[in-house]
């Protein structure tokens, strides 16, 4: 099983190569309220910043529920409610 280790390895890399600062997600999120039309220091604009931080955390929430069975395993019911199958070695 050694390719389990590399193939982590290569996986945070990925993941961390992708990763932001948040100077650079308010830079694009404000490059995008001007693309709109909105000027710096007004209520629109401001308006607009939020709704792209309320966006991001939305689809971020979306993905974490979509890959929910792929970090934990299927649901199983039991009784009356559901647990997670989850795997100790």
């Amino acid at each position: 099983m050694r390719i389990f280790p590399a193939l982590s390895l290569i996986v945070m890399v990925l993941t961390l190569s992708a990763c932001q600062t948040a100077e650079e997600i308010r830079a694009a999120d404000e490059a995008r309220c001007s693309s709109y039309g909105f000027r710096r220091g007004t209520e629109n604009f401001a308006n607009c910043l939020m709704n792209q931080d309320l966006s991001r955390r939305a689809d971020q929430r979306a993905f974490m529920e979509s890959n929910d069975d792929f970090f934990w395993g299927p649901s199983v019911v039991v009784g009356p409610g559901y647990y997670h199958r989850r795997w100790y070695h």
